[in-house]
């Protein structure tokens, strides 16, 4: 499968720098993946990338070097609906991480309380064309209905172009809901264009929820032009937005230092009470760590 392989350099997270920002205590990465171990959790046949391997112990490392305490682990499409590294690694630090599940027709009520009870609190549905495009609606709308009375939430991975044509279903939908990545929006159309306009329209409605990350995906170093989207997102919605890393940044071309992405956040999060909301009480609130 070496073909397919993507090497990012971020598997053992080491050899980089802390940042300046010491982030708040219970800080939470909101974003992360684990990886394998390949030996361990093998990848899915079908993926469309193979990751070098990334398990929870070098999460744990990235988190340590950050400064973070607690974690989202959203499970990515390289593993598919094969949850288990994901699980594995909330098991081993129950207190302090959580998950986010890939899911289909396949799981019953029995499968879906087990998620729950091993810290799953949404599934993710992936929309982005270069991961394989749109699901299908229809198993999409099932697990909706499987999930809108357990407390979870479901996560939407969209391309730009997107988010026009879904914002009426997106609009529609009967659970709570989060938004990866700032839409990845294109930083280059302005604050102004039409894809962003409506994603600042869905996310001050009161189910919806935005990640503020991803600014290494659609900004280059040092992310200046990510700036001003994250802000107008935080100012939108103070109370419903959500940071993370992005951590090991599957499918990213130019290799990130985290510590730079910690750094951002006071550019955008502008006041102690901007920054703890972002990092610590919004992320208990939606995932249910303890206060």
């Amino acid at each position: 499968m070496n073909e397919h392989r993507q090497e990012s350099g971020h598997g053992t997270a080491t050899a980089r720098r802390k940042p300046n920002f010491i982030l708040p205590v219970n800080s939470c990465d909101a974003h992360c993946h684990v990886f394998g171990p390949g030996a361990v959790f093998p990848y899915a046949p079908n993926r469309s990338y193979t990751p070098e391997d990334a398990p929870k112990e070098a999460l744990a490392r990235l988190h340590d070097r950050l400064g973070i305490d607690r974690a989202v682990i959203v499970q990515a499409s390289c593993h598919g609906t094969d949850n288990r590294a994901m699980l594995d690694a909330i098991a081993w630090r129950p207190d302090r991480y959580r998950g986010v599940a890939i899911v289909d027709d396949s799981f019953d009520d029995r499968a879906y309380q087990a998620l729950h009870d091993g810290g799953v609190r949404g599934v993710r549905f992936n929309f982005v064309r270069h991961l394989g495009g749109a699901p299908d609606m229809d198993v999409f709308g099932r697990v909706i209905d499987r999930i809108k009375g357990r407390g979870w939430h479901v996560v939407l991975h969209l391309d730009a172009a997107d988010i026009v044509p879904l914002s009426d279903m997106i609009a529609r939908l009967p659970a709570p809901l989060v938004i990866d990545h700032m839409g990845r929006i294109d930083t280059s159309l302005g604050t102004d264009q039409p894809a962003f306009q409506t994603l600042l329209e869905l996310v001050r409605r009161e189910n919806c929820w935005i990640k503020v990350c991803g600014s290494e995906r659609i900004s280059r170093f040092p992310f200046d032009t990510a700036v001003p989207f994250a802000k107008a997102l935080l100012e939108a919605s103070p109370d419903r937005c959500l940071w993370g890393t992005d951590f090991p940044h599957p499918n990213l071309k130019e290799p990130v230092d985290e510590a730079d992405l910690v750094d951002l956040v006071p550019r955008f999060a502008l006041t102690e009470e901007d920054r703890r909301r972002l990092l610590v009480d919004n992320p208990a609130r939606l995932y249910g760590f303890a206060a």
